[in-house]
């Protein structure tokens, strides 16, 4: 039988594995790392909910995401880890979930991730708005960047920015919960980061390879280039007031995408001679994962596009069945008695 605790604090949690980063080396030489392979685009963003019904609801049937993958959190095997993205799962498409039943509500803090910006098609905006008029959930429409925006928050309370984003129609996906394949969410846009000083992290995203591209209504922008054109903004705000709460609503991490083990590994190696403490590899069956705490606060994790969410069910069957890693298949009985129902 497996001995877990029903749900691990937040506080312990939102600490398991990674060390505090070290304070920022003033006047340290910088290094060329111009032969090392970019950084192109975000592979995932995941975020912490409630009740894994309510989550489904909004995420699926609200905004038209499909479930890609259903699993188990690795270090909490009674919670669901949800992952949610466009049809085919591409990286720069998927948000992911810890369910937590009975969590507390969050709220922005500096030192974290706090808007999810997703990409949908031109002319898409009006359909998105007379979407959500109806749940009062819609904040504000505005133009950043030269694109329509309208900020938005989900049934927890996290804060998502739709932004029309010409060419997203090009990325090939299909819409869910009733949405329209032509207004259908392509997968990121970006995310903003909120950080008491925006410079260490705009330096790091320059080491990335990522680009400055002006800045505009308090949002110092960052932009690269995936070859699908998803998940190429960071948006960094200077907010050293915001004293929230981590909880339900709070992105526990960022994670930028890497091709593979090798550039993962290459990337690991910088990082460290940059004094950053980064995270052996983790395995989490569907990529590996290395991850570290930026000098903002903000805790980053280098994701690899491989092996992707096709290792183990077809392109057909996503998220239609509980997928256990290996090494608790045996106690696969116990864990879906104990998880909460979810009907999707």
């Amino acid at each position: 039988m497996l001995n877990f605790a029903k749900g691990i604090p937040l506080a312990k949690f939102r600490m398991t594995h990674f060390s505090e980063q070290s304070n920022f080396m003033a006047g340290k030489q910088k290094e060329d790392h111009s032969m090392a392979s970019k950084i192109k685009g975000l592979h995932h963003i995941t975020a912490v909910s409630g009740p894994p019904q309510k989550n489904y609801h909004f995420y699926h049937d609200r905004l038209g995401l499909r479930l890609t993958k259903k699993t188990i959190n690795f270090d909490d095997p009674f919670t669901y880890h949800l992952y949610y993205g466009n049809y085919y799962g591409a990286p720069g498409s998927s948000i992911t979930f810890f369910p937590w039943q009975y969590v507390g509500k969050g709220s922005p803090s500096t030192g974290e991730a706090t808007v999810v910006q997703y990409a949908i098609p031109a002319d898409s905006l009006s359909f998105w708005e007379e979407r959500f008029r109806e749940g009062d959930v819609i904040e504000k429409k505005y133009r950043l960047f030269d694109n329509s925006v309208i900020s938005l928050f989900d049934n927890d309370g996290m804060k998502i920015e739709l932004v029309e984003t010409p060419g997203s129609e090009n990325v090939d996906t299909k819409g869910e919960g009733e949405i329209p394949d032509q207004h259908a969410i392509r997968g990121f846009f970006g995310t903003t980061l909120s950080l008491a000083d925006t410079g260490p992290t705009a330096e790091l995203l320059e080491e990335f390879g990522w680009k400055s591209a002006g800045e505009e209504m308090g949002s110092l922008r960052y932009t690269s280039t995936p070859e699908n054109h998803l998940g190429g903004v960071v948006d960094l705000r200077k907010e050293p007031d915001l004293n929230g709460t981590f909880g339900r609503g709070s992105i526990h991490h960022i994670a930028f995408r890497v091709p593979d083990d090798d550039a993962q590994a290459e990337w690991r190696e910088i990082l460290l001679k940059m004094g950053y403490q980064v995270t052996p590899v983790q395995n989490r069956d569907y990529f590996r994962s290395i991850y570290f705490r930026e000098h903002g606060g903000v805790l980053f994790e280098l994701a690899t596009d491989i092996p992707g969410f096709t290792k183990d069910e077809p392109l057909e069957e996503l998220g239609k069945n509980l997928k256990i890693p290996s090494w608790f298949e045996k106690h696969r009985d116990e864990i879906e008695a104990r998880l909460p129902k979810l009907k999707t």
